[in-house]
């Protein structure tokens, strides 16, 4: 298939699915004409790059172990675990760094509805 009807049954644009080549995620046959003739296991190994990447793993990532996933689609890959470890780390650092954010935030509304009532009792003096 070309590259526009891997588009339209993926929903993944065209300069995506380009990217993706230029990762290494996806390997295309070349036409003499030179244009990219994708198999039909190339739909699976898009919505396996989508997957991944609404996970929030770069296509670096991706690109070091998609290819035992793609090999292994019922069996666990053994290296996706440090990369799901590191993935899950990352989001609790972030949580972290937000919640501290919030506070932050909370604190600063609290002081500032504090201020104006205060102002509010002076004025009524």
């Amino acid at each position: 298939m070309k590259i526009g009807e891997l588009a339209d049954r993926t929903g993944v644009s065209i300069r995506s699915l380009r990217y993706y080549e230029q990762q290494g995620l996806l390997a295309p046959l070349r036409q003499e004409n030179g244009y990219r003739e994708y198999s039909l296991l190339a739909v699976d190994q898009v919505r396996t790059i989508q997957l991944y990447l609404n996970l929030g793993l770069s296509t670096e990532e991706i690109a070091g172990f998609l290819q035992c996933v793609l090999k292994n689609k019922e069996a666990f890959c053994e290296e996706v675990l440090p990369v799901y470890r590191q993935k899950l780390a990352d989001i609790d650092e972030q949580i972290r760094l937000l919640t501290g954010i919030r506070q932050n935030l909370i604190d600063r509304i609290d002081s500032i509805l504090q201020e104006r009532t205060q102002t509010g009792q002076e004025e009524r003096k």
